[in-house]
C-alpha cells in the first residue's frame, strides 16, 4: 500500500511538472514570436547571444565565489583548527567555528 501511495504521489509531481513545463514554454514562445516580429531574425539571434553571455557572467561569478570560499575560508580555517588543536588545549571541533569566523571576516573584508 505504501508503494501505491508513493506511486500516485510521483505522479502527481509529475504531472504538476509537466504543467510548469508547458506553462513557460508557451511564455517562451511568445517572447520568441515577440523579437521576431519586432527585430526579425537577426533580433532573435541577438537575443540568444545576450542570453547566453548572462548565463556565462553569472557561473563565471558563482565559480570565483566558490572558489574564493575554499580558497580564503574552507582551506584556512580547517588547517588553522588543526594547527590550534596542537598548541592550546581546545580540540578541534571546539576550535573550529572560531577559525571559520576569523577566515570568514578576513574574506568579508578582503572582498
Amino acid at each position: 500500500m505504501l508503494s501505491g501511495e508513493l506511486l500516485s504521489q510521483a505522479k502527481a509531481i509529475a504531472d504538476q511538472a509537466t504543467k510548469k513545463a508547458d506553462e513557460y514554454s508557451g511564455v517562451l514562445g511568445s517572447v520568441q514570436s515577440l523579437i521576431v516580429e519586432n527585430f526579425g531574425q537577426p533580433g532573435l539571434y541577438a537575443a540568444y547571444i545576450a542570453i547566453a553571455v548572462f548565463i556565462l557572467f553569472v557561473a563565471s561569478r558563482l565559480a570565483k565565489i566558490t572558489f574564493s570560499t575554499i580558497k580564503y575560508l574552507v582551506i584556512p580555517s580547517v588547517a588553522l583548527a588543526f594547527l590550534g588543536s596542537y598548541f592550546v588545549p581546545f580540540s578541534f571541533p571546539a576550535l573550529l567555528p572560531v577559525t571559520v569566523t576569523v577566515c570568514s571576516l578576513f574574506l568579508l573584508f578582503r572582498g
